[in-house]
């Protein structure tokens, strides 16, 4: 990943950059850290973490911390801390979104932590997601339909609960 980074320089933030682009995602545990906030997302038809494309931003947390509110409509949300909880080459499958068609690639993932109040109201972002909930983080893996995702979510949560 490093490697691609410095060869390709800033293409890497711009999901024009077929081959691989960073992306920023969340995993957002409650205070007790004994549920986890996710959305059941549209295209992989599974509950997921919150997340988007750098689209140019460099600063992932921020863009993390953003994609979270606009896909779960929580505001509060605590970093647990300033830097990436976890980093991951995510394989992307063909797919069709928003009657476009895209190909496979890679995303070049910074994961981070955040502590979400889960009192707060809870809104469904329509053209990505269908569902939004706290899920307990003991059952996560009857809820994830993604079985290559279950164990990435699974370390994250190691680090932190």
């Amino acid at each position: 990943m490093l490697s691609a980074i410095l060869k390709d320089g800033e293409s890497v933030l711009f999901r024009e950059n077929l081959l691989y682009h960073m992306t920023g995602s969340s995993i957002i545990v409650n205070k007790d850290k004994t549920k986890t906030l996710m959305a059941y997302h549209n295209i992989y038809q599974s509950w997921a973490w919150t997340g988007g494309h750098a689209d140019g931003e460099t600063d992932l947390m921020r863009l993390a911390i953003r994609e979270a509110r606009e896909e779960t409509g929580i505001q509060t949300l605590t970093p647990i801390s300033d830097a990436p909880i976890s980093c991951e080459i995510l394989h992307v499958l063909p797919h069709m979104k928003k009657g476009k068609y895209v190909g496979l690639h890679l995303h070049f993932n910074l994961t981070y932590a955040l502590i979400g109040d889960e009192s707060e109201p809870l809104t469904v972002k329509a053209d990505e997601n269908a569902r939004v909930g706290w899920l307990p983080i003991d059952r996560l893996g009857e809820f994830v339909s993604e079985p290559f995702m279950i164990p990435i979510y699974q370390k994250i949560l190691g680090r932190i609960v």
